[in-house]
């Protein structure tokens, strides 16, 4: 599957992964949009507590390690070919 075709399932909330990725279990998923309201460093030492900041909708990855950190396709990502939603 190419990204196009998972960008569209990504969007509607399933997960999606390369087979290609050599780590077992890892995916990229969509974070929604949403309201966060500042209560906890880091944010707490840049905004006063109570600010309401708007995040944006943008994807993360869960990494082998079992981290989830933001993730941007790399030209090699966008042009592959080997993509695959998980069922879930």
């Amino acid at each position: 599957m190419n990204f196009s075709t998972v960008l569209d399932f990504i969007k509607a909330g399933r997960k999606a992964a390369r087979t290609g990725w050599n780590g077992a279990d890892m995916f990229v998923f969509l974070v929604p949009g949403s309201t966060f309201v500042v209560n906890r460093p880091p944010l707490l030492g840049i905004y006063p507590e109570g600010t309401k900041l708007d995040y944006h909708a943008h994807i993360d990855m869960k990494t082998v390690e079992g981290y989830v950190v933001p993730w941007l396709a790399s030209q090699t990502d966008i042009l592959a070919e080997d993509w695959v939603v998980f069922n879930d």
